[in-house]
This record gives structure tokens, sequence and C-alpha cells, in this order.
């Protein structure tokens, strides 16, 4: 019991003094911009960069499932939806085809959900096969390039490999039709077979309006250290433990359950919003996938993000600098999560939080309706303009092709 008496001592003595250093900074400078390249390539505007051509599909692939249910709109993959939405009316769009420099082909493959609302992504490999198909057969741009040119919303858990377990993700792999495509997923994680190089990771889809509505005032303090809300385990999945999360979450639980330092549990109360307001910082852990919306929210809230996941791609890594506003901790140091935490000198805190507090940044990780300068529907454009010019080898020869229309399991080849 000493030791945790001294543990509440020092930290009733940190949290005092960075409280006081933070109403200081408040006065002086309440955010920081971030410096260098990273905040240059923030606050780009791609209008004028890039011209985008929409194909204009049957209802069956977008509208039509959006209308049994609605549910897509409010979801964490419901990014494919809103970019459709966004484009449509982008000063990005053009209805000629013939000077677009990137295609988009609108299909929501994550919009087929279960009663507890989770995509089932069986059909989704058919539903793209057919829109590719399609659109090969109605306009003569994907031939020329075999889908070089052309860019896919993919928000799947595992993005285009189109599982939701990753072991079944890696055996189907990339779906072998959107090979030469650039896919934008918020599924990232480097040395994967499920991320292809050059695509674009997001962050997944959190209601603004819903976050606006829990903003509690700026000034309230942050009287809890470490906050997580969600499983440690998932017992319906893996039975046996230590495949979800590859064992982190459960090292949270086992390690921190009685810490006084740490604010977790599985209970979701409806004062979470407001209870990552009051953190200093936020879990991130990976669960089946790396990402979660807890990074989203984290940023939003101003919570430091504390990422758990061994070679994650982080959304816009080129514009976001995720080493200043966040920590990162290998999943085998889990364990030792407290001394990590408690070791961060309060200036190094501050500066992140700061950074936080930066509007851009959080806006960056927000698809607001309607759309936003610097939000991340223009985020997203912003990754494809820095792409181009395309580079004259992405030009099939005639006659030349590169893609097998008859890869893949079976049962994607059949008919949508």
């Amino acid at each position: 019991m000493k030791i945790w008496r001294w543990v509440f001592v020092g930290l009733f003595c940190t949290a005092f003094l960075l409280r006081i250093d933070a109403v200081e900074l408040r006065r002086r400078q309440p955010t920081e911009r971030i410096s260098g390249s990273a905040g240059d390539v923030l606050e780009d505007d791609p209008v004028g960069r890039l011209k985008v051509f929409v194909y204009e599909l049957p209802s069956k692939y977008n509208k039509k499932i959006l209308q049994k249910d609605q549910r897509c709109l409010t979801h964490m993959f419901a990014a494919e939806t809103f970019m459709h939405r966004f484009l449509l009316s982008s000063p990005v769009r053009t209805l000629n085809p013939e000077e677009a420099d990137w295609f988009y082909t609108p299909v929501y493959t994550t919009c087929d959900l279960t009663p507890n609302g989770l995509p089932l992504p069986f059909k989704s490999p058919r539903m793209m096969r057919s829109a590719i198909q399609l659109i090969s057969s109605n306009w003569p741009y994907w031939n020329r390039t075999e889908g070089a040119d052309h860019f896919f919303l993919v928000p799947h858990d595992f993005g285009a490999c189109f599982h939701y377990q990753e072991e079944k993700a890696i055996e189907r792999g990339i779906l072998p039709l959107l090979q030469r495509a650039t896919l934008v997923q918020t599924f990232g994680q480097r040395n994967h077979v499920c991320l292809k190089e050059g695509s674009i990771t997001i962050p997944p889809y959190a209601p603004p309006q819903k976050m606006q509505t829990h903003l509690i005032p700026e000034k309230t303090p942050r009287s809890i250290f470490v906050y997580f809300r969600g499983l440690f385990y998932d017992v319906g999945n893996d039975p046996e433990g230590g495949y979800y999360a590859r064992g982190a979450r459960a090292a949270v639980w086992e390690n921190f359950k009685d810490n006084p330092l740490f604010d977790i549990s599985t209970e979701h109360p409806t004062t979470y919003y407001e209870d990552m307001q009051r953190a200093v910082f936020c879990l991130c852990p990976l669960g089946w996938a790396p990402w979660s919306p807890r990074l989203v929210e984290a940023v939003i809230f101003g919570c430091i993000p504390v990422i758990i996941a061994d070679d994650i791609v982080l959304p816009f890594a080129d514009a976001i600098p995720w080493e200043e506003i966040g920590v990162y901790v290998d999943e085998k140091d889990v364990p030792n999560l407290d001394t990590i935490l408690t070791s961060i000198p309060p200036e190094v805190i501050l500066r992140k939080q700061r950074l936080l507090a930066n509007p851009s940044m959080k806006q960056a990780m927000l698809f607001p309706q309607p759309a936003q300068s610097g939000d991340a529907f223009h985020q997203v454009l912003n990754g494809l303009a820095r792409k181009l010019p395309h580079d004259r080898s992405i030009y099939l020869k005639r006659g030349e092709k590169i893609l097998n229309w008859t890869a893949g399991p079976v049962g994607d080849l059949k008919p949508w």
C-alpha cells in the first residue's frame, strides 16, 4: 500500500503542476501549428490539382443498398457512402472522362449488415467484380490501364481482402482485379498482404455531429490518467484466448485492472465521450484489425492516443505527425505500460496536447456533412493529387493484359 500511496502523491503533484502550466500555456498559445512539411501537406487544397470522373452505376451498387439499411450511414465503415456523396458535388469532379486524372467507382461493399450492424464481406468480391466488369464493358478507361488510374474505397476490416478474420483475409489476399488500382482503406499494416503499395489509409468514420454534442468546456481538468472502454477478450470468436488482439488487450486487463492510474472497463457508459475529454491518455489497442474509431475519438477530444498495434499504418501518415501527437507502445511492452506513460515528461505531454488542439488536426480525421476545408475528404484528394502525374508506364500496349480475370476463390467468380 505504501507504494500506491507514493504513486498517488506523485500523480497529484504532477497533475497539479500540469494544470498550472496548462493555464499559462492557454494564455500564451492554446494550440501549436505542425511544423515542417507535415503541416504544409495537411493544409493543402486539392482543388485545381486533380480532376475525378465518377462512374454512374446502376443503383443496385449503391443507392438501393443504402435504402435497405440506413445504418450504413452511421457505422464506422460509412466513409464509402459519404465519399460518393462528396465527389458528386465536389469542384474536382469532371463530367468529361477524357480530362480526368482519376476514375472513381461508387460501390457500397460494406452495406450488407448483420442484425447487430456488422458488415458481411462474403458478397463484396462478387459485387466489386460485377462493377468492374460493367465499367470495363461500357467505358474504355479501365481497359487502357486495367485500373491503374482508378481508386476504390474498401473500408472493410482488412480492406480488399474482404474478410473480417485475419487468417481468412490473408488466405484470400487482395481481390485480383484490384491489384493495379489505388485502394483507399481503413486497414493499414506494414508488410501485410492486405495493404498494397500506394494505398491511402484513412480514418474510420465517426459521426461528427454526435461528437460535437458531447463537447465539454476546454478548461475541464484531465483528472483521468489512462482511459479505455472495450473488449479485452472475445470469448465468442476466440474461446481459448490469445488470438484476439494478439493478446495485447488481455495483457492490459491482466496487468492493470487494479491499477488506480488506469480507468479501464468493458462497460460503455453514456459519458464515454466526456470521459475521454477528462483523460490524459486514451488506449488505442488493436482488436481483430489494427485500427478502430478510438483513434479518431482520441484526436477529436484531445486525449493523447496510445497506439498499441505493431506495424500499423495510421491515417494520412504523410500529413499527420503521429509520432508527435501520440505514443507508440509495442505489443510485447504492454506489461510495462504504466512505467512507459508515467515516465513521459510533463512538457512532452503538454506539447502533444497543444498539437492535438490544432483544429486542422481534428478536421483531417472527420467526414463532415457538408464537407469542410481540410477534412478527411480533402485529405483523400490530396493523397491522390500527390500521386500525379501518372507515369506513362501505367498505360498498356495494344492487346496487352496483366490482370487475370479468373483468379481467386471459385465463389468469387459467381455472378452477383
